[in-house]
């Protein structure tokens, strides 16, 4: 049992499709390690750049608490009042269990194929104007 203090559990990616950007979040996404805190200022600096269309891809999590559900559900809600929208892709395994009990997946959308996700955002009309 070696100590993991240290290693970050997750790995966040980001990539863009035309005005929606996409985070590839790998590994664990709980408050133990900071990973929590990590995607929390990925995402704040994200939207203070004008992003107002985010895809979090949740296919390579592995393991995610409360804290990490509840920056989830804050910034849906931010981006909702700013007339953008969080959508989730591929939550699976451990992911799903948080989830379920919540009835998060009501809320947020949700989708296992990346180009329906992406074309479900295009129904919104909010463009980022640089």
């Amino acid at each position: 049992m070696g100590d993991t203090r240290g290693v970050v559990g997750l790995q966040i990616s980001i990539r863009e499709s035309g005005d929606v950007t996409i985070l590839d979040l790998r590994g664990r996404l709980t408050i133990d390690g900071g990973e929590s805190e990590l995607l929390s200022n990925h995402l704040q600096k994200l939207v203070a750049n004008g992003v107002r269309k985010l895809l979090l891809n949740l296919g390579d999590l592995t393991q995610l608490d409360s804290s990490g559900v509840s920056i989830i559900v804050g910034m849906h809600v931010s981006l909702r009042g700013q007339g953008g929208d969080l959508r989730l892709l591929r939550p699976g395994g451990r992911v799903l269990e948080v989830f379920r009990p919540l009835h998060l997946l009501k809320i947020i959308l949700s989708f296992e194929d990346e180009t329906q996700a992406l074309a479900s955002f295009r129904s919104l009309g909010y463009s980022a104007k640089p």
